[in-house]
């Protein structure tokens, strides 16, 4: 077994580091084909000769731009076809470009917008192992500094290529620093938990081999176009598979551990783990696998794609937990423990639960197993004496952390807060609009019959929002960017044109988006199959299929959970306790969530997107720790009785369960080193919404109620003994 896990780290290893050279993290990518601008943009492709990415150069004096300004600014503009592009110096940039580059004055006299289009076409796949998009921008900046130095002007990057290429590179950490991160804390945690300077070593290869037998499956579907494989997904894939492992793995070698307190033979003690776990990691990975794989149901390709890809990366983490880590401990036996090595003394904390007086069996536990069991022990002993009072003071203050959500405004958010540092496309999209109109250079593309063109353009004229709106003629080459024939007709494709709406706030910020909204308004009334495209359209339709998503996929999540819990527990009170517990979970971190980051942070608003990786966590991950804990409590209620066993199964599950909390936690918050504002926000919410479920949730309001509700919960079945 281990051999054939070696095989499968060699070959799948490598599928893993070259994730990023199958990405894509172009928005239309992402867009359902029935959404309006996804529809536009395959009709403008038809009056251009090929489709293009715009890269826009931003050269400003904030005094005014002198004659010597103008001048190099031509030097720079002239020498960018014959740039080349670094790490393949036999490429020049003018093979990649789909149309001459000029520099545009801006009204007050103060800029220049330069627009390089390249052909979109030729930057979807590497060149020599050279990603195109940001070659292209590093070119153009590398010939910025050694044109323009020492000419005062400030020059920037920016337009859809230069986020692109800013994107690209910070998701450049993931194959390397984000991975590095992850294992770094999970190492550090594992050592404390263990003491031991092996055993850790063996969870975390348990971790590798996981994302090596995803990495497999998934690299081959996503170089073939089968899945949409994103910077955001592949670094949520590394996380997900390492926090899983890690806390699958856990949960075995606790009991494992137990189980080498009662037999001398450590094959029949791994023999009797492997059975006791086996049903709570198939039920935990079985649940986050179909709540990730409702994520199907989604309109957005990126989250559709990623339910596919962290289903993958958990059946990884699985196989790896129940088959390499069991074959590396039978091959260790007991001194994968060392230097506290388990012996033969048939104590466990149970024991003394079972013995106990009721109410009394933390205090039994704590004596009997030392201070790691006892701990939980007394907590135990607190739900036993007080449940309701437990169980109704967590669930009011949960309530309170859930009455902020609506302060969480999930209605989008512009590019300028995609990064948590300073980006120079960011800069740059700043330094366009104080001197254009916000919609330079990526105006709304509408596209309507020759006919009505003109009745069109006065019903655009009059939307607020919109500066100025042009037809795209012969001499505008293409729609990427490029300045206007002044006078020439309007170019006629299939009986029809496309008019560019320049608008008034940034293309890429929600006003924008709004401006489309009532552009669309407008002219869908004169022609009913017009058109409406270009940035700010695929942001809003983004928007509204992520809040579709929302509405769609929580729902079903929810009704996975249910019925995985149903048919686990063979109860209908208890996963009814268990989900209703999870939402309002959800609803407190989503809570605290909304006032740290609007109120504190101060966030303009975030991508609907954003709740909804939070509630597929939090709902099909959160799950794990209370279906660890009811399998217990269930196992040890057939035993002892439901309202003795759950505090037995408190006990006992206490440690391990909280260090996987913590773990999963720690793991998540490794998302945090990339500099995105979206997974950082993704690393908060999994990060916060795990330990309070680890502390809170699983920890009282579900042992409490259990407590108060006695054999009830279990109704229909009943366990085998009541009491």
């Amino acid at each position: 077994m281990v051999v054939a896990w070696l095989a499968v780290g060699g070959l799948g290893g490598p599928k893993i580091g070259g994730l990023s050279s199958v990405q894509k993290n172009d928005q239309a990518a992402f867009l359902p084909a029935s959404a309006e601008s996804t529809k536009a943009r395959e009709v403008a492709e038809r009056f251009q000769e090929q489709s293009t990415l715009p890269f826009f150069v931003v050269v400003e004096r904030e005094t005014g731009l002198t004659a010597a300004d103008r001048a190099a600014a031509k030097s720079y503009v002239d020498s960018i076809p014959s740039l080349t592009l670094p790490g393949a110096p036999q490429v020049r940039l003018q093979s990649l470009l789909a149309g001459p580059t000029v520099a545009i004055p801006s009204p007050d006299g103060k800029a220049l917008l330069v627009p390089v289009s390249v052909d979109s076409t030729k930057t979807d796949t590497e060149i020599d192992g050279v990603k195109p998009v940001g070659a292209v921008a590093e070119a153009l900046r590398t010939q910025r500094d050694a044109v323009l130095a020492g000419s005062g002007l400030q020059a920037y990057v920016a337009g859809p290529g230069g986020f692109t290429a800013d994107l690209v590179k910070a998701f450049g950490g993931i194959d390397g620093v984000l991975l590095l991160v992850a294992l770094g804390v999970v190492l550090v945690i594992l050592l404390v938990v263990y003491r031991s300077p092996v055993l850790p070593f063996a969870v975390l290869a348990t971790a590798v081999f996981g994302l090596a037998a995803a990495g497999l499956v998934i690299y081959p579907l996503a170089e073939g176009g089968h899945l949409t494989l994103s910077g955001q997904s592949q670094g949520i894939l590394s996380i997900l598979v390492v926090g899983a492992a890690t806390d699958y793995a856990l949960l075995l070698v606790a009991r494992y551990k137990e189980e080498l307190h009662d037999d001398e033979d450590h094959r029949v003690a791994m023999r009797r783990a492997w059975r006791g776990t086996v049903e709570p990691i198939v039920a935990s990975g079985g649940t986050v696998i179909l709540g990730l794989l409702c994520l199907l149901l989604s309109d957005l390709g990126n989250n559709a794609s990623l339910g596919p890809i962290g289903a993958l990366g958990i059946v990884g983490a699985m196989l790896a937990a129940l088959t390499f880590l069991p074959a590396v401990l039978l091959l260790a036996g007991r001194r994968i423990f060392w230097p506290a090595i388990p012996r033969v003394d048939h104590v466990h904390s149970e024991d003394a639960v079972a013995a106990a007086p009721a109410g009394e069996a933390g205090s039994a536990a704590t004596t009997s197993a030392g201070a790691k069991r006892g701990v939980w022990g007394r907590v135990a002993g607190l739900v036993g004496r007080h449940p309701r009072r437990a169980w109704v003071l967590s669930a009011l203050g949960l309530a309170v952390c859930a009455a902020f959500v609506p302060v969480l405004r999930a209605d989008g958010a512009p590019q300028s807060t995609y990064f948590t540092t300073e980006v120079e496309s960011v800069t740059g999209n700043k330094a366009l609009a104080r001197h254009f109109p916000g919609g330079s250079g990526s105006p709304v593309q509408v596209i309507v019959p020759s006919a009505k063109a003109a009745q069109v353009t006065t019903a655009l004229q009059g939307v607020d929002g919109v500066a100025s709106v042009v037809p795209l003629t012969e001499q505008a080459g293409s729609t990427g960017g490029g300045r206007p024939g002044q006078g020439a007709p309007p170019k006629v494709v299939d009986g029809r044109v496309l008019l560019q709406a320049t608008t008034t706030p940034a293309a890429d910020t929600p006003e924008a988006q709004d401006v489309v909204r009532g552009i669309r308004s407008v002219v869908h009334p004169i022609d009913d199959g017009a058109l409406v495209g270009g940035v700010a359209a695929q942001g809003l339709d983004s928007r509204d299929a992520g809040v579709h998503d929302l509405r769609t996929v929580g729902p079903a999540i929810l009704l996975v959970v249910f019925v995985v819990l149903v048919i686990l527990l063979r109860s209908i009170v208890a996963p009814v306790l268990l989900t209703l517990a999870n939402v309002l979970s959800f609803a407190a971190t989503m809570g605290v969530f909304a006032v740290l980051f609007t109120w504190v942070l101060d966030y303009p608003g975030f991508d609907p997107t954003v709740p909804l990786y939070g509630f597929v966590f939090l709902i099909a991950l959160g799950i794990d720790y209370s279906i660890f804990l009811m399998t217990r409590v269930r196992e040890e209620s057939r035993k002892r009785g439901t309202r003795e066993g759950v505090l037995v199964g408190l006990a006992v599950t206490g440690g391990v369960i909280t260090s996987a909390g913590i773990v999963l936690a720690a793991t998540f918050s490794a998302l945090g080193v990339l500099p995105l504002s979206f997974l950082v926000q993704i690393a908060f919410i999994v990060a916060f919404g795990v330990l309070l479920d680890t502390f809170v949730v699983r920890s009282l309001l579900v042992p409490a109620l259990v407590r108060e509700l006695g054999d009830r919960v279990w109704w229909p079945s009943a366990p085998s003994r009541r009491r």
